[in-house]
């Protein structure tokens, strides 16, 4: 499977040709230029020098969030607009998702946190140790919601009430 991938949600753009588990090229910028000024001239570089045709890639992957809202919208509507095109359909890859995925197999816990400016951060917690990709959260629910099925566990307000008294 070939694919076009797109992530303008941050200040670094990135724009990436992946094949199979190979990344064919990338090509990300950092410079004061807006993305909505440098994200199609990156595409068409790639393009360029990998002799790629747009038309033989199987589906166009755009980070979805969070990240920068102008960013995020400049991506989504170019990947919008080279699906539509080409007729190739859109993978929603979420932001901290894929920073997460950098270090798929690793077995610890991940924590990647993005800036979200104003002393504020965009993160989650995942771990690959089960096999599968899941958030922390995800595991602790299930295992909340077990325990609470079972009869070990009393959640809601009665319970916050008195644990407030203790």
């Amino acid at each position: 499977m070939r694919v076009l991938a797109i992530d303008s949600s941050g200040l670094t753009a990135t724009v990436a040709v992946v094949e199979d588990t190979q990344t064919v090229a990338e090509y990300t910028i950092n410079y004061k230029k807006t993305h909505s000024q440098t994200l199609l001239p990156m595409i068409d570089e790639v393009v360029k020098m990998t002799e790629l045709d747009l038309n033989t890639i199987d589906a166009i992957a755009v980070a979805g969030g969070p990240g920068s809202f102008t960013g995020l919208r400049i991506g989504s509507a170019t990947a919008k607009g080279l699906g539509f095109a080409l007729s190739k359909p859109l993978i929603h890859v979420p932001t901290v998702d894929g920073l997460a995925y950098n270090v798929y197999g690793c077995e610890d816990i991940i924590c990647p946190i993005m800036d979200a400016r104003r002393n504020q951060v965009y993160t989650g917690i995942y771990t690959f140790s089960i096999g599968l990709p899941m958030t922390v959260a995800y595991i602790i629910a299930g295992v909340l919601t077990a325990l609470y099925f079972a009869g070990l566990i009393k959640l809601g307000r009665k319970y916050a009430a008195s644990h407030e008294e203790e």
